[in-house]
């Protein structure tokens, strides 16, 4: 097998290792199959072009328009020309599957799903990477910078899975990087010769080139043990430092507030999320429920409640931990005359759902749930405890439909002193005009009760505000004024301002996250989607506890209790579980001709026909915009490397096999000696014109302090060029390649680490592009000028000249 051959293989096979880190990310492995069959096309068309031969950039065209008819054909079949061609009608549609991709990698857990979107994405990706790498490491015969794209494929799996890619697949990525470099490393030997000692190499495949020569000296032997070692060292120092939480690996530090016994919780704001969860195209299922509650419509699903508001954002506070009791304690401040109804839910989570929150019913007096849950009492919420999430979640809920009445809430005495310390506390950060508009909107209320139904309907139809979830999202002091001047945004904006307004009534309130009730389905189970994600304000009143309220116009339901006129039903018994359809809601109930209009309008009577947001406009990026945004990407990566690209490709060229005639060996020679000046101009030796071949040597060699061997080749180079140039038969010279290379190989090892980096990623010599450019552009004006004559174009030339210097 040919040394390109053995590195195309090793490229093919690094890629794919690399690809394995994405396999937690998605569900299945058909993908990795697909994108394996695709690799492997692509690999396979730049073996066919390097063998014609082709020019390396025409190489890597052919290949990337192979890589896009295949694509084409595996993706958008339908929308191409003739099935494979990629038209107009057939880019555009690829460009809507990578903004879906984008959308369902925003949405779903991991692993997701694999849409069509997320599979475009990941295989696309991977034929991109791969497309790299072969480029790198074999048209260009350079592996070393093959490994960053190899890094860039790992380091993203990684990211997308919050660090806890595990060590197996970061293994697997190094070893095919090792791979592709001992590949590379014995193609470069068998080249060379048997410089080192040691035993002959058997001639043989991939094997007899990893194995290596014989002997303690040999080259590929010490590099194997070099990357063994690099290797144990990056996996076992995160383990080593405690310092080191997370890293390249994954992992889990300390602190992380998990685990069996006590143990505290310091949320993440579920928030980051919502605005995206509202703006979903498709209302896509997360969770469904049967219950036997008389009024779906008054079921939340709640997730958490956050408490505290430091001026920036509001969050959860840290709280303890405990086992989750067989029935839970009753709810704080509730009173034995307030109306109270059991009821059952059985909830049936998306695999696609994960969550470290448990979605219940509020208040849940018990909670029948395999797993590892933990239950944090203050909120009454339970969280899922060393890495247990929703995904998948099947269980059972008990939970209470407390119904107070509006005499029993503006009745309600004074809450515990502690309560209220904590509950009312607002920053000092807090705009004035908060405190000043909620005092303007509650005038005239005689009790906390009345303050709060007055600002629940300034926000949900008298104050003039807008529902829109494309404004910018914050629940900060300055969000919140912002948003009383302004008056358009979602549930964040409004169930935020109206907690702080009540806060600064002194009336206690926390802002609870979670889902609105849902859709009923035809076979009377109830669909949440992702539009169904919620925020709504709960504020406590002392002998009915914590209890909703909805100020978010057109979004849920109106509670009974803020309702003018409705009359309310007396407590049903209490209702048992079960498993037959007489437990399941029946249809959604419409709205009654006594609702008054303002409620009917706000969605308040019954099911809303469109219970999520309204549907975007906005029919996603445009194709053009998509392709722009790659070829960014692309320029963004390639600019970098071009330096190192051009300079690889300049030296292969030099030192590539020419034609046997007497011109050609000249030719051969001036390219070698260009070869060495400017591989010690790299290295910090600038070349000087005016010197002969025979004292530029010379120069080289004390400057570049090279050791014996590489002198010697330096002055064979030199003699030749003294040869080609002077005499007046000159005699070709043999192995001119080897002692350029030979060359090279002194000025590294005599180079620090810094000055061999710089020869490699920024070659000074690479300026001579800047040089042919310039040479290029003065030999088109003055062809322009000539054609011209000495008329005005001429002198039209030569002024702008003047001006720009």
């Amino acid at each position: 097998m040919s040394g390109r051959a053995r590195l195309a293989l090793c490229a093919y096979a690094a890629t794919l290792l690399a690809a394995g880190a994405l396999i937690p990310l998605v569900d299945g492995v058909g993908w990795l199959v697909q994108a394996a069959v695709l690799l492997g096309v692509q690999s396979g068309v730049g073996a066919l072009a390097r063998r014609v031969p082709l020019a390396r950039t025409l190489t890597i065209a052919v290949q990337a328009l192979v890589t896009l008819l295949l694509l084409t054909l595996v993706f958008v079949r339908d929308h191409a020309l003739f099935g494979v061609l990629p038209g107009p009608e057939a880019l555009m549609r690829l460009g809507e599957l990578l903004v879906a991709g984008g959308e369902d990698v925003g949405t779903y857990a991991i692993p997701a799903p694999m849409t069509d979107g997320i599979k475009l994405m990941v295989v696309g990706g991977v034929v991109l990477i791969g497309l790299a790498v072969d480029a790198l490491a074999v048209t260009f015969r350079s592996a070393a910078p093959a490994g960053l794209p190899l890094l860039a494929l790992y380091s993203v799996a990684a990211g997308l899975s919050d660090g806890g890619a595990s060590w197996l697949w970061f293994l697997l990525a190094a070893s095919g990087y090792l791979l592709l470099l001992l590949a590379e490393g014995r193609d470069r030997l068998s080249q060379w010769g048997r410089v080192f000692g040691g035993a002959a190499r058997n001639s043989g495949g991939l094997a007899d080139g990893l194995a290596g020569v014989g002997g303690g000296s040999s080259p590929v032997r010490t590099g194997r043990r070099i990357g063994v070692l690099a290797l144990g060292i990056a996996l076992v120092a995160p383990l080593a430092l405690p310092a080191l939480d997370s890293g390249l690996l994954g992992g889990k530090g300390p602190g992380n507030g998990r685990g069996s016994g006590g143990g505290t919780i310091s949320a993440v704001n579920p928030l980051v999320s919502l605005q995206n969860n509202l703006n979903q195209p498709d209302n896509r299922e997360v969770m469904t429920y049967r219950s036997n509650i008389e009024n779906p419509q008054s079921l939340y699903l709640r997730i958490l409640a956050l408490d505290e508001f430091n001026g920036s954002e509001w969050r959860s506070s840290t709280r303890r931990l405990t086992d989750v009791p067989d029935r839970l304690p009753q709810p704080t401040g509730l009173g034995r005359d307030v109306s109270v109804t059991e009821v059952r839910t059985n909830i049936s989570a998306s695999r696609s759902y994960q969550q470290t929150y448990l979605p219940l019913p509020y208040p849940a007096s018990e909670v029948r749930v395999g797993g590892r849950w933990r239950y944090e009492p203050e909120g009454r919420t339970l969280v899922g405890d060393d890495g247990q999430t929703t995904r998948g979640a099947q269980y059972e809920v008990g939970s209470l439909v407390v119904e107070p009445t509006a005499a029993q809430l503006a009745a309600a005495g004074s809450p515990p002193e502690e309560l209220v310390r904590e509950y009312t506390e607002v920053p000092g950060s807090l705009p004035g005009v908060v405190a000043e508009t909620a005092e303007q909107v509650t005038e005239g209320a005689s009790n906390a009760y009345e303050q709060a139904v007055k600002l629940q309907d300034w926000f949900a139809s008298d104050g003039g505000f807008t529902y829109d979830t494309t404004v910018t999202s914050g629940t900060g002091s300055s969000a919140i004024a912002r948003f009383l001047r302004d008056r358009e945004g979602f549930c964040i904006h409004f169930s935020f301002s109206m907690a702080a307004m009540a806060r600064t009534l002194g009336i206690p309130a926390r802002v609870a996250v979670g889902f609105t009730p849902g859709t009923m389905k035809a076979d009377g189970a109830i669909s949440v989607g992702l539009r169904d994600a919620h925020a709504w304000p709960e504020l406590y009143f002392e002998g009915v506890g914590w209890t909703r309220f909805e100020p978010t116009p057109s979004r849920g339901s109106t509670p009974s209790w803020t309702r003018p006129e409705v009359p309310t039903d007396s407590a049903s018994d209490v209702a048992q579980p079960s498993a037959d359809t007489s437990a399941e809601p029946s249809a959604a109930p419409s709205a009654e001709d006594s609702c008054p209009p303002q409620l009917r309008q706000e969605g308040g009577c019954g099911p809303s026909q469109e219970p999520g947001a309204a549907l975007p406009t906005d029919r996603g990026t445009p194709a053009g915009t998509v392709l722009l945004v790659v070829l960014a990407a692309v320029l963004v990566l390639v600019l970098p490397l071009s330096p190192l690209l051009w300079r690889t490709r300049a030296r292969n060229r030099r030192l590539g096999s020419g034609g046997r005639t007497p011109a050609d060996a000249a030719a051969r020679t001036l390219a070698a000696w260009q070869e060495i000046s400017d591989e010690a101009w790299d290295h910090g030796i600038a070349p000087d014109e005016s010197l002969t071949p025979r004292k530029a040597a010379a120069r080289i060699v004390r400057l570049g302090r090279l050791d014996t061997t590489a002198a010697e080749a330096v002055h064979r180079i030199a003699g030749s060029v003294e040869q080609v140039l002077y005499a007046p038969e000159p005699r070709p010279a043999a192995g001119l390649a080897e002692d350029a290379l030979t060359v090279r190989a002194g000025l590294r090892a005599s180079a620090g680490r810094g000055a061999r980096l710089r020869a490699t990623l920024l070659p000074r010599s690479s300026v001579r592009v800047v040089w042919a450019v310039a040479e290029r552009r003065t030999a088109l004006a003055e062809r322009w000028a000539g054609r011209a004559g000495a008329g005005r174009w001429t002198a039209r030339l030569r002024r702008l000249t003047r001006q720009h210097g």
